[in-house]
């Protein structure tokens, strides 16, 4: 059953992203601040509500969602978690838009391609980011002593950043 939650959530992720592409911003347009003020509200509300199903599962075990979970939180522990990890991620965010702001500027990137730019290179994050977990979670698995070169290359990374 979490199996078919989850193939749920994703489907219902594609279907936004394929109605804010294919419908919402099908053709090319600059967007203003009022424009973005909204659809920032509208993304924010579709995260409360999901925090309410978040809830419910818990709550109610809508689903039979928490009889396949080896330890139960409550509806509300499960909620707070849920938008603890929304509000951090949120603000974490801040960050990359002015990295984002950067880049366009730099290369001259017109206003009104600027949302599908961004909505692509999102997505493409997303999906290699994903395969570059399963491809090291399968490493792993296979390779155990595989574990001291990620750690060798993460403390080689954190070397490189140190002043000289």
């Amino acid at each position: 059953m979490t199996s078919l939650i989850w193939i749920g959530f994703i489907a219902f992720v594609a279907a936004m992203v394929a109605l804010d592409l294919g419908v919402f911003h099908r053709k090319a347009h600059e967007v203003r601040l009022g424009e973005a003020l909204v659809w920032t509200a509208v993304w924010v509300v579709l995260a409360l509500a999901f925090n309410l199903l978040v809830y419910f599962l818990y709550e109610e075990s809508w689903l039979g969602w928490t009889t396949e979970l080896s330890h139960r939180l409550t509806g509300r522990q499960a909620a707070l978690e849920f938008l603890t990890g929304y509000v951090l991620e949120k603000s974490l965010s801040i960050d990359n838009i002015f990295i984002i702001a950067m880049i366009f500027a730099y290369f001259r990137v017109p206003r009104e391609q600027q949302h599908r730019l961004l909505v692509w290179g999102v997505l493409g994050a997303v999906v290699l980011r994903g395969v570059m977990i399963a491809s090291g979670a399968l490493l792993i698995e296979r390779f155990e002593w595989i574990v001291y070169i990620f750690g060798a290359l993460l403390i080689g990374s954190a070397a490189k950043r140190l002043p000289e």
